[in-house]
Protein backbone atom coordinates (compact mmCIF):
# COMPACT_ATOMS: atom_id res chain seq x y z
CA UNK A 1 0.00 0.00 0.00
CA UNK A 2 1.36 3.43 -0.96
CA UNK A 3 0.84 6.12 1.63
CA UNK A 4 -0.05 9.67 0.60
CA UNK A 5 2.98 11.98 0.70
CA UNK A 6 2.61 14.41 3.59
CA UNK A 7 3.66 18.07 3.69
CA UNK A 8 5.77 17.58 6.82
CA UNK A 9 9.04 15.78 6.02
CA UNK A 10 9.17 13.75 9.24
CA UNK A 11 5.65 12.43 8.62
CA UNK A 12 7.08 10.70 5.53
CA UNK A 13 9.88 9.06 7.56
CA UNK A 14 9.26 5.42 8.48
CA UNK A 15 9.78 5.66 12.24
CA UNK A 16 9.85 1.84 12.51
CA UNK A 17 13.09 1.69 10.51
CA UNK A 18 15.22 4.30 12.31
CA UNK A 19 17.69 3.55 15.10
CA UNK A 20 18.16 6.23 17.74
CA UNK A 21 20.29 8.04 18.59
CA UNK A 22 21.10 9.75 15.31
CA UNK A 23 21.47 13.12 13.64
CA UNK A 24 20.11 13.47 10.12
CA UNK A 25 19.51 16.34 7.75
CA UNK A 26 15.72 16.51 7.57
CA UNK A 27 15.14 19.50 5.28
CA UNK A 28 16.63 22.51 3.53
CA UNK A 29 14.63 25.66 2.86
CA UNK A 30 15.95 28.42 0.65
CA UNK A 31 14.88 32.02 1.16
CA UNK A 32 14.32 34.70 -1.49
CA UNK A 33 17.79 36.12 -0.95
CA UNK A 34 19.61 32.79 -1.12
CA UNK A 35 19.86 32.07 2.61
CA UNK A 36 19.43 28.39 3.37
CA UNK A 37 17.97 26.91 6.54
CA UNK A 38 19.20 23.38 7.29
CA UNK A 39 16.93 21.48 9.68
CA UNK A 40 18.47 18.53 11.50
CA UNK A 41 16.62 15.75 13.31
CA UNK A 42 18.49 15.01 16.55
CA UNK A 43 16.79 11.81 17.66
CA UNK A 44 17.60 10.83 21.22
CA UNK A 45 15.02 8.13 22.00
CA UNK A 46 13.83 5.22 19.87
CA UNK A 47 10.45 6.23 18.40
CA UNK A 48 7.45 4.44 19.90
CA UNK A 49 9.67 2.58 22.38
CA UNK A 50 10.90 5.31 24.73
CA UNK A 51 10.61 9.05 25.28
CA UNK A 52 12.15 11.85 27.33
CA UNK A 53 10.34 12.94 30.46
CA UNK A 54 9.14 16.53 30.18
CA UNK A 55 11.22 18.16 32.96
CA UNK A 56 14.44 16.66 31.53
CA UNK A 57 13.45 17.47 27.94
CA UNK A 58 12.50 21.03 28.92
CA UNK A 59 15.80 21.62 30.70
CA UNK A 60 17.80 20.09 27.87
CA UNK A 61 16.01 22.44 25.48
CA UNK A 62 16.95 25.49 27.58
CA UNK A 63 20.54 24.32 28.00
CA UNK A 64 21.09 23.47 24.34
CA UNK A 65 19.37 26.62 23.08
CA UNK A 66 21.60 28.79 25.25
CA UNK A 67 24.86 26.85 25.10
CA UNK A 68 24.88 25.93 21.40
CA UNK A 69 25.22 29.62 20.60
CA UNK A 70 28.59 29.62 22.40
CA UNK A 71 29.90 27.42 19.56
CA UNK A 72 28.27 28.98 16.48
CA UNK A 73 26.24 31.98 15.39
CA UNK A 74 24.39 29.81 12.84
CA UNK A 75 21.75 28.37 15.18
CA UNK A 76 18.29 29.66 14.31
CA UNK A 77 16.33 27.42 16.65
CA UNK A 78 16.45 24.25 18.73
CA UNK A 79 12.99 22.88 19.37
CA UNK A 80 11.70 19.70 20.99
CA UNK A 81 9.59 17.21 19.06
CA UNK A 82 6.09 16.81 20.40
CA UNK A 83 6.62 13.05 20.56
CA UNK A 84 9.36 13.70 23.13
CA UNK A 85 11.93 11.59 21.25
CA UNK A 86 14.26 14.33 20.05
CA UNK A 87 14.85 17.87 18.85
CA UNK A 88 14.96 19.79 15.61
CA UNK A 89 17.99 21.99 15.16
CA UNK A 90 17.77 24.69 12.49
CA UNK A 91 20.91 26.45 11.24
CA UNK A 92 21.26 29.21 8.67
CA UNK A 93 23.77 28.93 5.82
CA UNK A 94 25.56 26.02 7.43
CA UNK A 95 25.66 22.71 5.60
CA UNK A 96 28.75 21.10 7.13
CA UNK A 97 27.31 17.92 8.68
CA UNK A 98 30.51 17.03 10.56
CA UNK A 99 30.63 20.50 12.08
CA UNK A 100 26.96 20.18 13.11
CA UNK A 101 27.87 16.95 14.92
CA UNK A 102 30.76 18.76 16.59
CA UNK A 103 28.52 21.65 17.68
CA UNK A 104 26.05 19.18 19.21
CA UNK A 105 28.85 17.30 20.97
CA UNK A 106 30.41 20.48 22.38
CA UNK A 107 26.99 21.67 23.53
CA UNK A 108 26.18 18.38 25.26
CA UNK A 109 29.54 18.48 27.04
CA UNK A 110 28.60 21.97 28.25
CA UNK A 111 25.32 20.52 29.56
CA UNK A 112 27.29 18.00 31.64
CA UNK A 113 29.14 20.79 33.46
CA UNK A 114 26.18 23.13 33.90
CA UNK A 115 25.28 24.08 37.45
CA UNK A 116 21.86 25.51 36.62
CA UNK A 117 19.28 25.60 33.84
CA UNK A 118 19.33 28.96 32.02
CA UNK A 119 16.17 31.05 32.20
CA UNK A 120 14.58 28.64 34.68
CA UNK A 121 12.34 31.20 36.35
CA UNK A 122 8.82 32.54 35.97
CA UNK A 123 9.94 35.72 34.25
CA UNK A 124 11.85 33.95 31.44
CA UNK A 125 10.04 30.61 31.11
CA UNK A 126 6.43 29.66 30.53
CA UNK A 127 6.54 26.63 32.84
CA UNK A 128 9.46 27.24 35.18
CA UNK A 129 8.35 24.56 37.64
CA UNK A 130 8.93 21.83 35.03
CA UNK A 131 12.71 21.45 34.91
CA UNK A 132 15.34 18.88 35.82
CA UNK A 133 19.02 19.72 35.42
CA UNK A 134 19.93 16.19 36.53
CA UNK A 135 17.53 14.69 33.98
CA UNK A 136 18.96 16.85 31.20
CA UNK A 137 22.48 15.83 32.17
CA UNK A 138 21.51 12.14 32.12
CA UNK A 139 20.10 12.57 28.60
CA UNK A 140 23.27 14.36 27.49
CA UNK A 141 25.49 11.68 29.05
CA UNK A 142 23.56 8.90 27.31
CA UNK A 143 23.68 10.67 23.97
CA UNK A 144 27.42 11.34 24.24
CA UNK A 145 28.07 7.70 25.17
CA UNK A 146 26.64 6.75 21.77
CA UNK A 147 28.44 9.50 19.81
CA UNK A 148 29.88 6.97 17.34
CA UNK A 149 26.32 5.99 16.32
CA UNK A 150 25.00 9.45 15.45
CA UNK A 151 25.57 9.08 11.71
CA UNK A 152 23.66 5.77 11.46
CA UNK A 153 20.00 6.65 10.92
CA UNK A 154 18.56 3.27 9.94
CA UNK A 155 18.86 -0.08 11.71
Amino acid sequence: MTEKKMNVESFNLDHTKVKAPYVRLADIKEGQNGDRIHKYDLRICQPNKEHMEMPALHSLEHLMAEMSRNHTDKVVDISPMGCQTGFYIALINHDDYDDVLSIIELTLNDVLTATEVPACNEMQCGWAASHSLEGAQELAKGLLAKRSEWTEVFA
